[in-house]
């Protein structure tokens, strides 16, 4: 393979490229299609599969074929009218609502922290080693799962020379890649060492069972005790966690799955007084969407609220917790903001300007009571709620990330302006 191939073969993640040479494959071999593929044939695809398929495995089907024909030199089929037209029309006649994992609740981390040091200790008094490893491998899994927000791909790819362990403090994970590091910059986390519950605590007393000194921290364990060379699939990751929930006695273990640990520890920082800021620069989330799926709100069917109106002594209750929002009309301050803005495609092969302006319009500007100034959507009118300056300084800031982010992931550029009218003051 030349450097040239090195370079183009690294730029796409090893999940994502298989993921699509599968899709690819699907088409062509099982489905019977020809590629390069006509506009017809992908819309006669997709009616076949809709009734077999979900709606996202659809989608990152035609992600693929699109990817196919892009880097092959050939026109973009899946972006035809016709294309669209059947995908949403299946989206219309199989409506399916998002499924997410269950959270792991604090008390039952707990528990199963607990019944995983009696089985460690049972283990170790009839020397079975590799139900020992087994044990101490699987509580580290759950305790840095949980306190750090992994995902389960991120667990399984961390390496031995990339954790630092700090005496009395906490421990460092460094990743060179993550899902959302597009830049390839690399990422740090830091774990910290806890009273009770401790990630570092379970880290290190696995490194010293197993033996391990480099190479990934988690691997298979045969029945003989004997540790695998290569990590753990991050396929595997659920079914482990799965089986580790069915012997502790938890209930409804088929509703959990890798990101139950992240969606746990989301609700619980949010229950006990994170603000979303912080919650989202320590788990890694880089915009408001991505952290508000994964936090719920503290009373989801409003119980509390309706019956506390209902008995009449609402002004006795303390006010349940809320997850973490942002400002609304009832901060202490209202102020209206101009805001123009011209998108621009890469190239005239990029077709995503539409949809960059669509998703800006839906996650960063209608939170906001936006209003359109002009039929093309080039200036607005926003109403942003703050407590001062500094924080109004930071919503701006943050939008503006966000808008660029937006943008650039659509491959199209972005020249945008907000003005406090009255002030004078800009934010660009």
């Amino acid at each position: 393979m030349s450097k040239l191939h090195q370079y183009v073969h690294a730029a796409t993640r090893e999940n994502t490229r298989r993921s699509y040479q599968s899709a690819v494959r699907h088409f062509e071999t099982e489905w019977g299609g020809f590629l390069p593929a006509t506009a017809d044939s992908v819309a006669r695809y997709l009616a076949d599969q809709a009734e077999s398929l979900s709606i996202n495995t659809l989608r990152q089907r035609l992600a693929a074929l699109g990817q196919w024909h892009i880097s092959q030199g050939f026109p973009d089929p899946t972006k035809a009218p016709i294309v669209r037209k059947v995908f949403r029309g299946i989206q219309a006649l199989h409506p399916v609502s998002e499924r997410r994992a269950k959270p792991l609740q604090m008390e039952q981390l707990a528990h199963i922290t607990r019944w995983l040091d009696q089985a460690i200790n049972t283990a170790r008094a009839a020397n079975l080693r590799a139900d020992e490893l087994k044990h101490v491998r699987n509580k580290t899994i759950l305790l840095l799962g949980f306190w750090r927000g992994f995902r389960g791909d991120e667990l399984t790819r961390l390496e031995i020379e990339h954790v630092e362990v700090v005496s009395g403090e906490g421990m460092i994970c460094y990743f060179p890649q993550t899902k959302a590091d597009r830049d390839f910059k690399g990422s740090s986390f830091k774990v910290p060492a806890l009273s009770q519950l401790c990630p570092v605590t379970a880290y290190m007393n696995w490194i010293q069972l197993s033996k391990l000194r480099t190479g990934p921290v988690f691997r298979a364990i045969d029945r003989w005790g004997h540790i695998g060379q290569a990590g753990l699939h991050a396929d595997s990751l659920i079914p482990l966690l799965r089986s580790l929930f069915i012997e502790a006695g938890v209930e409804s273990p088929m509703q959990y799955s890798g990101h139950s640990l992240r969606r746990g520890f989301a609700n619980w920082a949010s229950a006990n007084g994170w603000d979303l800021k912080t919650l989202m620069e320590y788990v890694g989330w880089k915009n408001v969407q991505s952290a508000m799926r994964y936090v719920e709100s503290a009373d989801p069917f409003a119980k509390v609220q309706m019956e506390a109106m209902l008995t009449g002594v609402a002004r006795q209750l303390p006010a349940p917790p809320q997850a973490p929002q942002l400002p609304t009309e009832s901060s202490s301050q209202t102020i209206k903001l101009d805001i123009s803005l011209s998108l621009e495609r890469f190239s005239k092969q990029v077709r995503t300007r539409k949809r960059a302006h669509d998703l800006i319009e839906e996650f960063c500007l209608k939170p906001y009571q936006m209003r359109r100034m002009d039929k093309d959507g080039h200036r607005y009118q926003l109403q942003v709620a703050y407590d001062d300056v500094e924080q109004l300084d930071e919503i701006m800031l943050d939008m503006l990330d966000e808008l660029h982010r937006i943008a650039s992931d659509n491959q199209c550029f972005l020249e945008v302006s907000i003005q406090d009218p009255l002030s004078g003051k800009y934010w660009n």
